[in-house]
C-alpha cells in the first residue's frame, strides 16, 4: 500500500515565531510510520500545535502523512513534500514545523524543496525554553541546550567555506569561517559547561545544609500544563505564574509549606516534561533535575482528564528514570479533578489505589494532600512486612505498588515466595490492610 496522508486547514493566531521580525504563519507535519496509532499521531500533532502557538506562530495549516518509514532525504515522502509546498505557497506561509527531530541533512533538503524555513521538534522546544528562561541559570541551560544542538548542524555551503587547496596560488587563511564557527561554539559550550558545573555545586551545598536542619523537599514533577505551578500555588500560598500556556515554568521555585504537626517543608515547583523532551535538554538542566532526583518525595502531577493522560504518565515515568529519580518515594495526584464525572473518578482510584484527586482550582482535595505528604516523609508511618506469590498477576502489581508507594526495607525471594519489609504512609498501609494484601503483618 503506498503512502497516504491526510491534511486539514486549522485556525490559529499569534505573533512571530522563532525570533522572526514579523507575524509568521506556521505549517505542522507529521508523520505516521511503523506500529504507531494513528491517533498517537494525531495527538502529536494536536500538541506540537500548541507548541508553536507558545512560540508565536499562527499555524494555519496541518498535515499527517503515513508511510512506512521516514524518507532518509526528506523525512516525507517527494509527492507530500510537493504538496506541501504547493499549499506553503498559496496560504503564504512563512515556517515549517515538522513534529519530529530532523537529520540536518533532511531539513537542509525539506527547505530547498518548499522554499521556507524548517523547524524540527527539537529546535521549536529550545525556542520555546529561550524565550521563557528568566534567570540567569535558566539562560545558561538554555543556551548550552541550544549550542549542542546546532553544533552537528553546522554544514558548508560549497567551496566558499571549504578549505583552500595547499598547492601554490591557493594557499588560503588556514580555518575557515564553517571551522572558526565549530572552535568558537565549543569554546562556549566548555565554558557554559563549567558556569553551570558552579550552579551545581552551589545546589548540592543547599541541599546538604537542609539535611542538616532535617527540611524535607517535596518536588511537584509532571507533563507540562497539567496545572502544577497553580497546585503549588494551592499548597504555599504562593504566586507562581500559571496559565493554560506550555513551558510557563522554566526557573524551579520553592517556597515553605507548614504541615499540620507545625514541621516545615519545601516544596519545589519544576519544569514541565514533555513526550520527546530534547536529550540537549536534559543534559543542560541537569543541576536543576537534581533537584528532583535528591527530593524526599515526588509528587507526580497528572491533568485527570486529558485523552492521553496514560502516554504523558508513561512519557514522565521516562524522564524521571533518565534523571535518576525513578526510585524516589513517589505519590500520584490527579488534578483538575473538578472537570471530570464521578465515575470517571472512580475508575481513576480503582485503577491507581494510592493516588489523589483535587483541584488546584477550586482547593478540593488540597488537606487530603498535605496530609499524605506528612504521611509520607515520616511523621505517620507504620512498618510491615508482606509475603507474595509472585506467580500470580495480582501479587506482581501488589509488589509494583509497594515500590511506588512505599520503602522497602528488605526484599528477599525464594522459589515464587518474595517476602518483603516495608515502611510506608499510614493511609496506604491501612488500605493494603483491609484489601488483606499478602497475608501482611505489624512490625514491632
Amino acid at each position: 500500500m503506498g503512502p497516504r496522508a491526510t491534511i486539514e486547514r486549522v485556525r490559529g493566531s499569534g505573533a512571530a515565531v522563532l525570533h522572526a521580525p514579523a507575524r509568521d504563519r506556521a505549517a505542522i507535519v507529521g508523520l505516521r510510520f511503523g506500529t504507531r496509532r494513528r491517533d498517537a499521531a494525531e495527538g502529536s500533532l494536536d500538541e506540537l500545535a500548541g507548541l508553536a502557538a507558545a512560540a508565536g506562530a499562527a499555524v494555519s495549516f496541518r498535515a499527517l502523512q503515513e508511510r512506512l518509514k521516514p524518507d532518509p532525504a526528506c523525512f516525507l515522502g517527494r509527492g507530500k513534500v510537493r504538496q506541501l509546498a504547493a499549499a506553503c505557497d498559496e496560504l503564504d506561509i512563512g515556517v515549517v514545523v515538522v513534529d519530529a527531530e530532523l537529520t540536518p541533512g533532511q531539513s537542509r533538503n525539506l527547505e530547498k524543496e518548499i522554499g521556507r524555513r524548517v523547524v524540527d521538534r527539537t529546535q521549536l522546544i529550545l525556542d520555546i525554553f529561550a524565550s521563557r528562561a528568566r534567570t540567569r541559570e535558566g539562560r545558561l541551560q538554555v543556551e548550552l541546550a541550544q549550542l549542542r544542538y546546532l553544533l552537528p548542524r553546522l554544514a558548508g555551503s560549497g567551496a566558499a567555506l571549504s578549505r583552500l587547496g595547499a598547492g601554490i596560488g591557493t594557499r588560503g587563511p588556514g580555518e575557515t569561517k564553517l571551522e572558526t564557527d565549530r572552535r568558537r561554539i565549543r569554546q562556549r559550550i566548555e565554558r557554559l559547561t563549567r558556569d553551570l558545573e558552579s550552579v551545581r555545586s552551589r545546589r548540592v551545598r543547599l541541599r546538604e545544609r537542609r539535611r542538616k536542619r532535617s527540611t524535607p523537599t517535596v518536588a511537584l514533577v509532571g507533563y507540562t500544563n497539567a496545572g502544577k505551578s497553580s497546585l503549588f500555588n494551592r499548597l504555599t500560598d504562593g504566586e507562581a505564574p500559571s496559565s493554560d500556556a506550555l513551558f510557563v515554568t522554566l526557573d524551579p521555585l520553592v517556597r515553605p509549606l507548614r504541615l499540620p504537626d507545625r514541621r516545615t517543608v519545601l516544596v519545589a515547583d519544576t519544569v514541565g516534561f514533555i513526550d520527546r523532551l530534547p536529550h540537549t535538554l536534559v543534559a543542560a538542566f541537569r543541576a536543576t533535575l537534581e533537584e528532583v532526583a535528591e527530593a524526599d518525595l515526588l509528587l507526580h502531577v497528572i491533568d485527570a482528564g486529558h485523552p492521553d493522560r496514560d502516554a504523558r504518565t508513561a512519557a514522565v515515568g521516562r524522564v524521571l528514570a533518565e534523571v535518576g529519580a525513578a526510585d524516589r518515594a513517589i505519590r500520584l495526584v490527579f488534578n483538575k479533578s473538578d472537570l471530570i464525572d464521578a465515575e470517571s473518578a472512580r475508575r481513576l482510584r480503582e485503577a491507581h489505589p494510592g493516588a489523589l484527586l483535587v483541584s488546584a482550582r477550586t482547593g478540593a482535595g488540597r488537606d487530603r494532600l498535605i496530609r499524605a505528604v506528612t504521611a509520607v516523609l515520616g511523621v505517620d508511618t507504620r512498618r510491615v512486612r508482606f509475603r507474595f506469590d509472585d506467580r500470580l498477576e495480582r501479587d506482581r502489581r501488589r509488589i509494583s505498588d509497594v515500590y511506588r508507594y512505599g520503602r522497602v526495607l528488605r526484599h528477599e525471594q525464594q522459589g515464587g515466595t518474595v517476602a518483603m519489609e516495608v515502611e510506608g504512609p499510614a493511609d496506604v498501609v491501612e488500605r493494603w490492610r483491609r484489601d488483606g494484601w499478602g497475608r501482611e503483618r505489624r512490625c514491632s
